[in-house]
């Protein structure tokens, strides 16, 4: 008899995964003293990032499909 395994629901909300198979997340520290921040940082900040590392894409991608 097998369980069944629950998705991760906060990797749910946290991540998201392109067509192409990408992982994107948001910057961390985007979200609050964002005064003192140059507005360069902040633009950068507030695009999505690819996580490139294989290790983490990995277990990110096995936890959404959970």
């Amino acid at each position: 008899m097998s369980n069944k395994v629950k998705t991760k629901k906060i990797v749910r909300r946290r991540f998201k995964i392109t067509k192409n198979g990408k992982v994107l997340h948001r910057a961390q520290g985007a979200r609050h003293l964002r005064s003192r921040k140059n507005k360069a940082r902040q633009r950068r900040q507030d695009e999505p990032r690819e996580i490139v590392t294989t290790k983490y894409k990995n277990m990110i991608k096995q936890y959404m499909q959970t």
